[in-house]
Parts: structure tokens; C-alpha cells; sequence
């Protein structure tokens, strides 16, 4: 190794505790739009789906990724929302003109349909209320119809409907984007607060165990951003759990440098919102700690101009369908390295989405399911991010990019699972061109020895994965050693490295 090679160093201490993380940071979302629903977890005929119409190639990706929470029906979707044009038997419900992706909703899946589905999966759902067209009544109504046990109008319409038993939804979405002005009825911030308090009151008198999310600016760019925030909580606070936020980011000026530093963007959010709720916190005198729910995050901008060319009026047209490069795949696991430090207060969030609209999943009608360059930083924080988030301790070279400066080379995170004797390091090499020596005093965990280091590496930045080859794909990295509680190794230029530790008997 020769003094000009870039070194960085990180210390992991079982005392330098963030906070638990909740699982349901590794959430996903499922809209009413383009190919999500129709043609994406749902293709009657194909030969992997089942009598309810959904593909069985789809739904084992789903279970490898081992999502926890799924939000749905939307997302700008759920703000002209019928709920109740989706129960009942398929052939008497009724085609609509939906408005906020200007398409054709046949309706053949709805709630009962989606909640069998993520029963199957394995998640929860997230479900949302329609804020924009409705309000207190319909959300009081499909809340009774999917929650209360029976004895009651729409509990015993649920029942004829053929679900014996409550679905038991615990989280709610009071409205999607309201401050949005392309959102079918806009709100302003106290409009939106009063509506959504005196909604999460109704529904909590109907079932007192459901948690609330109010929803937040769009995304921090929004002009009212966070007075949005600010005024809004003064009426929902004492109702809501979660407020929302939402965020994608792209990469159209081709200046991969700068992308890659988006997540100090996605940092200084997180700490915009955490204030602004601490704030009012501390205005009302409350004991309670308003938590974060980063219920829509991702890269998008692939598909913005294809989008325009899309007929309008059809039913499930490829919308949204971001072809993810590996420069994506690399800001994808460094949002989730920021959610990870900060699991104190994001404890829900939804990768928007799950299945072929800006999605890790994507299917061919007919045909295959695959995996997008996407799919992997979320499968490892699925799956070894799970335990207590640790407070790394970095010493790493930084740089300046157009709209960043001191951008760490190093992004990591730590995860200690107790009940499992493993420490995970996550971390990304941000460099474009020069491999980065990492030492990690890992010292306070006596016993523990390399299980694997797991990278996510390839030369060319916007290399694609397709149905037909997957280009972009993991690999165990070689010449990683653990000795003496230390581990060091060289991360490769721009990577997303997973090095997991465990306790020898």
C-alpha cells in the first residue's frame, strides 16, 4: 500500500448506541399506477399466478427481500379514490377515470384483494386515506370495514364480501401530498390540519390501537417547506405518530460526483423535519416525541420524458419505469445508510416503489421477473440491518462537489444484532476513481471474527441490469481480514460493501 492511497478509519463501540431499528425502515409501496398493480403483482394467466390473479415469480422476489410494510393504494392515486369501487364481486365494480395518472382503474383489485396478497408476501400494509376528494366519513368507513370485528354496517358488508375476519390494519396515511399542486385537492397547511385532525379522531374513536402518519411537504424543494411542517403539526400533533416525508433525486446534469452526495441533502432534511417537530413539541408542553415516516424515497428521472408520450386512458401503461444504472444502486444504499443513522427517528419508510414503477422488481408480461441494480443495497439492509443502529466514529477524506461540500468518501453504518452475536458494517466508497484502505476498530467486540464481505461493484457507472443478463450484481470481496480487533480492507472505487462479523464459540 503506498502513502498516496486514500485511508479512512472508523471506530465501533456497543456503547455508541443510536436506537433500535425498526424493521419497518425497510418497507416498500404499491400504487394504483403504471405497471405496479396490473401486470406487475397482479397478471391473471400468467403461468406463476395464482386463482386470484397474482404472480408467484413477483411474489418470491418480494419474500427475498423480506419487506415488512407496504404502502398503498397511493400516493397522488388515493386522493380521488373510491375505496369502495373496490370491494365486492369483481364484475359489478366500475371502471373510472383516474385522474391523477390520467389512466383507466378497472378495479379488479382493491382492498380485500391486496390485503390477501400481502398476507401471502408476508408485510403489513400501510394503508392510506383519500384527503384530497373525501374526508372524515369515508376514512371512519373503510377503517370500520377492514378493522372492526363485525355486528356493524360496513364490518358485516366486509363479511358478505367474503373476509370473515378484521384485516387488523395498525398504520394510516391521513392523505398523500397535500401541499402538492398537482394533488387532486390541494390543501393549504391549516386547511389540511384541521381536516386531518378531526379525521385521526374519528378514526381513532373507531379503533383506538391504529397509528396515524400526517403528511409532511412533498419534498424539501417545496417553496412552504417547513412552515409546512410547523403549521400543520399545531393541529395534528396530538393525533398523529409519524409525519411523512417524501424525496427522490436524480442525476440529470450526468455529474455522478454531485449525485452520489445527495444524501447529505437527504441528512440535512432529516434534521430539518426532526427540529420542526421538537419545536412544537416543546410549544404545546407535550411528553410526546413526533416520529418520522420517510413513506416515499428513491432515484427517479429515467423515465420523466418517455412519460410524456404515453396515451392517456389506458388501463396499466409503463409509467415510471426508471431502467436503474449502478451509480443508482450506490445513492440507494447511502439513503439507506442515512435512515440507519438516524433510527432514533425514522422508524418507518417506503421505497417508492415495490414493482416495475421506480421500482427494484421489474416483469416482462408473460414472462420474467427480475432484479434491477436497485434490488441489492436494499436486500443487504433488509436483510443483516436489523438489530441496534451504532454510532460510527469516521475519520475519512472528504471532497467538494457543485452543490455539496465535505462530502465524506467513506458513508457508513452499523447495525449490532445482540441476539445473534453479528456487528454489520455498511459502507460506500463514494470515489469515482481510487480505492479507499478502511480500518475498523472493532476492539469492544472481543470474539468476533469475518463472516463475509459482501461488495457491490462494476466499472461502468451506468451499467443496467436486464431481464436477459443481470450486469450488476454482488460479489464476496477478497482480501478483507479481521486480526487483533481490527478489520482492514480496500473498499473498490465506488462500491457498496456489506462486511458482516460474528462471535466464534
Amino acid at each position: 500500500m503506498s502513502a498516496d492511497t486514500l485511508r479512512a478509519t472508523l471506530i465501533a463501540d456497543k456503547s455508541f448506541v443510536i436506537a433500535e431499528v425498526d424493521k419497518r425502515i425497510y418497507g416498500s409501496f404499491i400504487e394504483h399506477l403504471g405497471r405496479a398493480v396490473y401486470g406487475g403483482i397482479y397478471e391473471p394467466g400468467h403461468p406463476s399466478s395464482n386463482s386470484l390473479g397474482f404472480r408467484g415469480d413477483v411474489k418470491s422476489l418480494v419474500q427475498e427481500l423480506g419487506v415488512p410494510i407496504i404502502r398503498y393504494p397511493g400516493g397522488n392515486f388515493v386522493s380521488g379514490y373510491n375505496w369502495e369501487d373496490g370491494v365486492g364481486p369483481v364484475e359489478q365494480r366500475p371502471k373510472r377515470l383516474e385522474l391523477a395518472w390520467r389512466t383507466i382503474e378497472p378495479n379488479e383489485v382493491g382492498t380485500n384483494e391486496f390485503m390477501s396478497w400481502a398476507k401471502e408476501v408476508g408485510s403489513e400494509v400501510m394503508m392510506a386515506v383519500n384527503l384530497g376528494t373525501r374526508g372524515i366519513d369515508a376514512a371512519r368507513n373503510l377503517l370500520e370495514y377492514c378493522n372492526h370485528p363485525g355486528g356493524t354496517y360496513w364490518s358485516d358488508l366486509r363479511r358478505n364480501h367474503g373476509v370473515e375476519q378484521p384485516h387488523k390494519i395498525r398504520t394510516w396515511c391521513l392523505g398523500n401530498e397535500m401541499d402538492g399542486p398537482w394533488q387532486i385537492g390541494q390543501k393549504t397547511a391549516a386547511e389540511y390540519g384541521r381536516l386531518a385532525y378531526e379525521t385521526g379522531k374519528a378514526m381513532r374513536l373507531v379503533d383506538p390501537e391504529i397509528e396515524l402518519v400526517s403528511c409532511g411537504s412533498s419534498s424539501s424543494a417545496m417553496p412552504t417547506f417547513p412552515e409546512w411542517e410547523a403549521v400543520t403539526l399545531e393541529h395534528t400533533y396530538d393525533v398523529a405518530d409519524y409525519v411523512s416525508l417524501h424525496q427522490y433525486y436524480g442525476n440529470r446534469d450526468n455529474d455522478s460526483a454531485n449525485f452520489l452526495a445527495r444524501s447529505m441533502d437527504l441528512e440535512h432534511f432529516i434534521r430539518t423535519v426532526t427540529a420542526t417537530c421538537d419545536y412544537i413539541k416543546a410549544k404545546k408542553r407535550s411528553k410526546k416525541t413526533m416520529y418520522l415516516s420517510f413513506d416515499e424515497w428513491n432515484v427517479w428521472y429515467h423515465s420523466n420524458e418517455s412519460d410524456t408520450k404515453i396515451e392517456p386512458w389506458t388501463v396499466g401503461p409503463p409509467q415510471l419505469e426508471d431502467h436503474y444504472n449502478f451509480e443508482d444502486a450506490l445513492l440507494i444504499g447511502s439513503m439507506l445508510i442515512t435512515f440507519l443513522r438516524h433510527a432514533d427517528r425514522v422508524k418507518m419508510a417506503c421505497l417508492a416503489q415495490l414493482v416495475n414503477v421506480i421500482a427494484p422488481i421489474m416483469t416482462e408480461a408473460g414472462g420474467a421477473a427480475w432484479k434491477q441494480t436497485i434490488f441489492y443495497p436494499y436486500l443487504h439492509t433488509s436483510k443483516y440491518g436489523r438489530g441496534v443502529s451504532l454510532q460510527p466514529i469516521v475519520n475519512s477524506p472528504k471532497y467538494d462537489a457543485q452543490d455539496y461540500t465535505d462530502v465524506p468518501y467513506l458513508d457508513s453504518a452499523l447495525v449490532y444484532n445482540e441476539e445473534a452475536d453479528e456487528l454489520t458494517i455498511f459502507a460506500i466508497n463514494r470515489h469515482l476513481e481510487e480505492a479507499l484502505h478502511l480500518k475498523c476498530d472493532v476492539r469492544g467486540f472481543e470474539g468476533y471474527r469475518l463472516i463475509e464481505h459482501i461488495e457491490l461493484h462494476h466499472e461502468d457507472l451506468k451499467a443496467v441490469n436486464t431481464a436477459k443478463e443481470e450486469h450488476v450484481k454482488p460479489r464476496q470481496a477478497t482480501g478483507t481480514e479481521c486480526k487483533d480487533g481490527f478489520v482492514e480492507t480496500m473498499l473498490s472505487k465506488a462500491s457498496w460493501n456489506v462486511i458482516r462479523l460474528g462471535k466464534v464459540n
